[in-house]
C-alpha cells in the first residue's frame, strides 16, 4: 500500500535540509522527487513549485513577514520561520489555495515538528497576512530604488546595485523580470551521433512529450508536459542532454576541426565536453577533467548514457599545472567556477550565497586556471574562456587580462550567433548574454588564438 505523505511536510524537510547542509535547492530537490516518485504529477509539481518559489521569494516573503509578527524573521525558530515562509509564499502567489486552508495546514505542520505551544502565534500572523494583503506596503521606488526593486525581485540590494552599475538601470530591471519569471521548459540538445532531431523528437513525442524546436540551433529543442526526465526513454537511451541555450554557444563558438584534441578543464557534469564530442563526428578526442571523484562520476555517468567513445573522463585540478599535456590541446574549454549570478532563474539560492567579496577572490582562482589552461594549447590552438555570471569584473576583466598578460589574440565570433540578439561585441572576441535580454540564461563567452 502506498503511504500517505504530506505535501508541506516534504518541503518543509527539504527548505530544513537546504538551510542546515547549505547544499543548492536544485540537489535536495531533486533527491526528494526522486525518492516519491510514487506521487502523481500533479503532487509532485506542488512540492516543486512552493520549495522553488520559496526559496526564490524569501526576500520579499520575509520582508512581509516582519510587517505582521511581533518576532521578526531573524529571531524565529528555524522551523517555524519555515512552515510561515512556504505558507506565505502560497498565500501570495498561489490564488487557487485559500488562505484559510493554508493557516489550517501550517497550525497542523507546527503542532507535528513539536510547536504546538506556538499554534497561536502561527495562526495570528498568517490570518493577519491573509486579512491584509491588499494593504502590504513595499518600498517606494522614487524614494529608494535599491530597496523597492530588491523586495519586488527578491534580489539582495549589492546584486540589484551592480546590475544598475554596469548595465543601467533599464536593461538591470528587464534582467531582473527574466531572472524572477524564467522560462519554464526544459532547454535539450539531441544527441546527433546516435539520433536525428527529427527520430527524437517523434521519440519524445510518443511519449507524451511537448516538443518545441529552439530557433538558435538545428538540433536544440525545449521539452514541456512531462513528469520525471529520468522515467523517459528517450532520455535514459542518451538521445539527448539537457543543456541550455547559452551553455551550447561554447561548444559551437569552440568549433573543433575533426581530429581535434581537445580538454575541458572544469568539465562537471560534462554538457560541453559532450557537445564537443557529438561535433567532432566520432573523431578526435574529449579530456574532461574536473577536481574530484564525484564530479568526475557525474560525467562518467554522461558519456557512459549518452555512447560516446571520444570522450575521457579524468579527476584532475585546474589549479595545478599539467607538464605532460602541455601544447598538446587544438582546443581547451575553460568555463571556469564564478560567482553565477547568470543562471539565478534556475538556481534562485545563488543569491543568497555570493557576496562582492568572494567575487574578488573568484576572479583570483579564475586566473590561475586560464594561465594553466593556456599552457596546454598547442601553437594556433583555441581558447574558450566562459561562465555563467553576468559580473564584468570576472567576464570582460577577465578577457582584458588573458590578451594583455597571457598574449592571446581575440577571434571574431560573430558567426555564431544570432544577429538578432544585438552582439556588437562578438567580431571583438567576446559576447555577453543577459537573463530577460536574450532567450537564454546569462553567459559570458569569447574565444582566442595563441
Amino acid at each position: 500500500m502506498t503511504p500517505v505523505v504530506n505535501q508541506r511536510e516534504i518541503v518543509l524537510d527539504i527548505l530544513l535540509e537546504i538551510s542546515k547542509r547549505g547544499e543548492m535547492s536544485h540537489v535536495v530537490l531533486r533527491r526528494a522527487l526522486e525518492k516519491y516518485q510514487y506521487l502523481d504529477k500533479q503532487e509532485r509539481s506542488f512540492i516543486t513549485i512552493v520549495t522553488e518559489g520559496t526559496i526564490e521569494n524569501r526576500i520579499r516573503i520575509d520582508y512581509v513577514l516582519d510587517q505582521f509578527s511581533k518576532v521578526k524573521t531573524g529571531k524565529m525558530k528555524k522551523v517555524v520561520l519555515e512552515i510561515l515562509r512556504l505558507s506565505v509564499y502560497q498565500m501570495l502567489f498561489m490564488k487557487s489555495i485559500p488562505d484559510a486552508a493554508v493557516c489550517n495546514e501550517a497550525v497542523k505542520l507546527a503542532s507535528k515538528r513539536g510547536f504546538a505551544q506556538l499554534k497561536g502565534f502561527v495562526n495570528g500572523v498568517l490570518r493577519a497576512i491573509g486579512r491584509n494583503k491588499e494593504k502590504i506596503v513595499y518600498p517606494d521606488a522614487s524614494k529608494n530604488l535599491l530597496k523597492s526593486l530588491s523586495i519586488e525581485y527578491s534580489m539582495p540590494e549589492w546584486i540589484v546595485e551592480q546590475w544598475i552599475y554596469q548595465y543601467g538601470t533599464e536593461e538591470a530591471a528587464r534582467m531582473l523580470k527574466g531572472v524572477a519569471k524564467p522560462d519554464v521548459r526544459i532547454s535539450a540538445r539531441c544527441n546527433l551521433s546516435r539520433i536525428s532531431v527529427e527520430e527524437c523528437e517523434e521519440k519524445l513525442r510518443a511519449e507524451g512529450v511537448t516538443v518545441e524546436r529552439n530557433p538558435y540551433i538545428p538540433e536544440a529543442f525545449y521539452l514541456s508536459d512531462f513528469d520525471y526526465l529520468g522515467r523517459l526513454r528517450a532520455f535514459r537511451d542518451g538521445d539527448f542532454a539537457v543543456q541550455d541555450l547559452s551553455s551550447m554557444f561554447v561548444a559551437k563558438t569552440a568549433d573543433p576541426k575533426k581530429g581535434a584534441v581537445c580538454i575541458d578543464v572544469c568539465a562537471a557534469p560534462g554538457g560541453k565536453s559532450m557537445h564537443l564530442a557529438d561535433l567532432l563526428c566520432g573523431t578526435g578526442s574529449v579530456e574532461a577533467r574536473d577536481i574530484s571523484d564525484y564530479k568526475v562520476d557525474l560525467i562518467r555517468e554522461n558519456i557512459r548514457r549518452m555512447g560516446f567513445q571520444n570522450v575521457k573522463a579524468v579527476v584532475r585540478d585546474a589549479f595545478e599545472e599539467d607538464v605532460q599535456a602541455k601544447e598538446t590541446a587544438d582546443c581547451v574549454i575553460a568555463d571556469l567556477p564564478c560567482s553565477g549570478l547568470g543562471v539565478m532563474g534556475k538556481k534562485s539560492d545563488i543569491k543568497y550565497h555570493m557576496t562582492p567579496e568572494k567575487q574578488k577572490e573568484l576572479i583570483k582562482v579564475q586566473r590561475r586556471i586560464l594561465k594553466n589552461a593556456v599552457s596546454l594549447l598547442k601553437p594556433e590552438g583555441k581558447l574558450i574562456f566562459s561562465t555563467c555570471t553576468t559580473n564584468r569584473e570576472e567576464n570582460y576583466g577577465n578577457f582584458r587580462w588573458i590578451s594583455e598578460e597571457l598574449h592571446l589574440k581575440p577571434d571574431d565570433i560573430s558567426s555564431y550567433f544570432p544577429k538578432e540578439f544585438g552582439l556588437d561585441t562578438a567580431k571583438d572576441g567576446y559576447v555577453q548574454l543577459l537573463p530577460g535580454i536574450h532567450k537564454c540564461d546569462g553567459f559570458f563567452i569569447s574565444r582566442f588564438t595563441k
